[in-house]
Order: structure tokens, then C-alpha cells, then sequence
């Protein structure tokens, strides 16, 4: 199965007999088997016919759509996997223990996750930022005492400044960021962060969407208007794993370059140019194929978007019997 990106304004996505198909502004078609699309994003300004929105909906292929610069606008899907009972399960642990006890597991988890990346950047690099890792390793330690989720996101925070600080040392000079900025993104390495955890929550989305679950009835990040909480309660874990890892590995590596990016031409705000979001897609696309073993229950290799998969479909089957301890975040080594 796959990802479908579209980054280039004016296409036309339809449909030839039992294939979808890509017509370009310049002329060239593309084409690929429906069977073979599970999720299109769409990033610009392009446009879907009327015969392949009803084949998205038919088929359960949901459609997100994205500014060029990543910024989420909304998306296309299906109401096929509607399960209302387990809906009503979901929003009923929102104020209960099941809450607490499901999001430090995910703060945790997403800590040392952190923890690991840094430490291998600090190992590659030899820069010193013990410091920082300290830092977090001591958020870490505070989490399972937490008694609610707002006294576990001030140890989040405290974690997630310590982080970007280590990764401000050990990233090449000419990426050098003096922090997180997000809307808009100021520069090269936020650019790209920003990019990445929309299309990561748009994965998320769909996966919990596929489960029956609602993406707005979080259980960490607390009730906000229009925004799909449990989504990112979810990309906790998942962050530096896959998002921060293929930002710091194109950086490092040396496979998107300075040239690659715009700053304030129509907007403010860094955004990658036509070439960089290419090269950042295609990195993005092949990690999320990548086949790895850090789920805890699973005893053969998956790949990450598998993973993803099995995650939600682990916590529908947590919420199903309020048993929080059915969870268990990846964490990576």
C-alpha cells in the first residue's frame, strides 16, 4: 500500500477504470492502481474530480489537505469506521485515572525516546550536552509521581526545552535554531519539524479514524476547538522517532542543503522550495516504510506506518476494556 503526495500546484487527481490517476499542469500523467492508494495529502493547490472523491469515500481513502508551507487545513473521509459504542467508551475515561495513567505512559515514553536520539547525535558529533540529557532524565523520574496531567505536561515542557537546547548543539552550524518556533516556522530545522509532524498527524489521523476511535477525544492534551487531540497524544512517542530523526539525518547527512529553503518571500516564516520538499517527502516516506522492532508485543519486524497502525488499534483494545497497562509506547533503543 501507499502514501499519495501531491506538492504540485494544478494537478487533477481522477480516475481511469480501476486506476487513479495524476494529470500534472504540464501535461505528464501518472497513474497507479487504486488498490494500491490507502491515503492522499495534498499539499497546494490541486483539485480531486468528481467521480475519484466518490471512490475516496467508497473505499475508505482519506484526503488530507496541507498549505505548501504544511499548515493543516482539513481533510475528506469516509464515516465508514464509525464505532458510536466504543466512542462513548472513549469520552467517558477522559476525566477518569485512565487519562493520567495512559498519558504519563506516553510522556515517558516520549522522553527517553528524546533521550536516545541525543545521545546518539552527541555520541556522532562529540559534542558535550550531558547537560541537557541530565535534564530530561530527571523530568523523566518525576513522571510517574505526577497526580495530574497538568503537573505531567510542566515536566513535558521542561524535558522538550532540554531537548531542542541538545539538539541546537548537535546539529551542523549553518541549521544552527535558538529554539522551537511554529506558526509560522522561523527557520530551516523548524520548517521542517512543522512539515513533518502535520503529515505525521495526518498518519495518526486516519489510523484512528480506521479504529473507530474519534481523533478529537484526547486523554493528554486537554479539549481544544477544532483541534484532534488524541492525534497528538498519540505523536508523542512517535516525534523524535520518526520526524526529528529524518530532519536531524537529511541535516547531518548532508542531503538537503541551505538552497532548499525560502524565507519570508509570501509570508513570514521559513518554508521549503519546490526541490526541498521533494527530497524532505521522499526521506519522511521511506522512514515511515522502514521496517523496525520496537513494539513490545510484536516478535517480527514492522514497519513504522504498521506500527502506527498496531498502536491505535492496541489503544482502541485498552479503551475497549479500560485497561490502560494493554498500552505500551515504543521505545526505542
Amino acid at each position: 500500500m501507499s502514501l499519495l503526495y501531491i506538492n504540485e500546484d494544478g494537478a487533477i487527481i481522477g480516475i481511469d477504470g480501476n486506476r487513479m490517476t495524476v494529470k500534472y499542469s504540464n501535461g505528464l500523467l501518472k497513474s497507479l492502481p487504486i488498490e494500491t492508494v490507502d491515503n492522499i495529502t495534498i499539499l497546494g493547490q490541486s483539485q480531486l474530480t468528481t467521480q475519484c472523491i466518490r471512490v475516496c469515500l467508497e473505499k475508505g481513502i482519506p484526503v488530507a489537505f496541507f498549505s505548501k508551507g504544511g499548515r493543516y487545513f482539513g481533510r475528506l473521509y469516509s464515516t465508514g469506521h464509525v464505532n458510536v459504542a466504543l466512542q462513548r467508551k472513549q469520552s467517558s475515561l477522559y476525566e477518569n485515572e485512565f487519562a493520567l495513567q495512559l498519558s504519563k505512559r506516553l510522556i515517558s515514553a516520549k522522553l527517553r525516546n528524546q533521550i536516545v536520539v541525543l545521545k546518539r547525535y552527541e555520541k556522532s558529533t562529540g559534542e558535550d550536552i550531558s547537560r541537557q540529557i541530565q535534564m530530561m532524565r530527571i523530568c523523566r523520574q518525576k513522571v510517574p509521581d505526577c497526580k495530574s496531567v497538568s503537573e505531567l505536561m510542566g515536566y513535558e515542557g521542561q524535558g522538550a526545552k532540554a531537548y531542542f537546547d541538545g539538539l541546537a548543539e548537535v546539529v551542523e552550524p549553518d541549521f544552527k535554531f535558538t529554539g522551537r518556533t511554529k506558526r509560522p516556522p522561523m527557520d530551516e530545522f523548524n520548517s521542517m519539524l512543522s512539515l513533518g509532524y502535520s503529515i505525521l498527524m495526518n498518519e495518526l489521523y486516519a489510523a484512528i479514524e480506521i479504529k473507530g476511535l474519534n481523533p478529537y477525544f484526547g486523554f493528554l492534551h486537554r479539549d481544544r476547538e477544532k483541534h484532534p487531540t488524541l492525534a497528538s497524544d498519540l505523536m508523542e512517542e512517535w516525534r523524535a522517532v520518526i520526524v526529528d530523526s529524518v530532519t536531524m539525518s537529511l541535516i547531518n547527512g548532508h542531503e538537503i542543503q541551505k538552497t532548499d529553503f525560502l524565507l519570508n518571500v509570501d509570508e513570514p516564516g521559513c518554508y521549503l522550495t519546490r526541490n526541498g520538499l521533494k527530497i524532505f517527502l521522499n526521506k519522511l516516506n521511506n522512514k515511515l516504510q522502514t521496517k523496525m522492532r520496537y513494539l513490545a508485543y510484536v516478535e517480527y519486524p514492522v514497519s513504522f506506518r504498521q506500527g502506527i497502525a498496531q498502536q491505535t488499534d492496541t489503544l482502541a483494545r485498552a479503551i475497549e476494556e479500560k485497561d490502560v497497562s494493554i498500552y505500551k509506547p515504543i521505545e526505542i533503543r
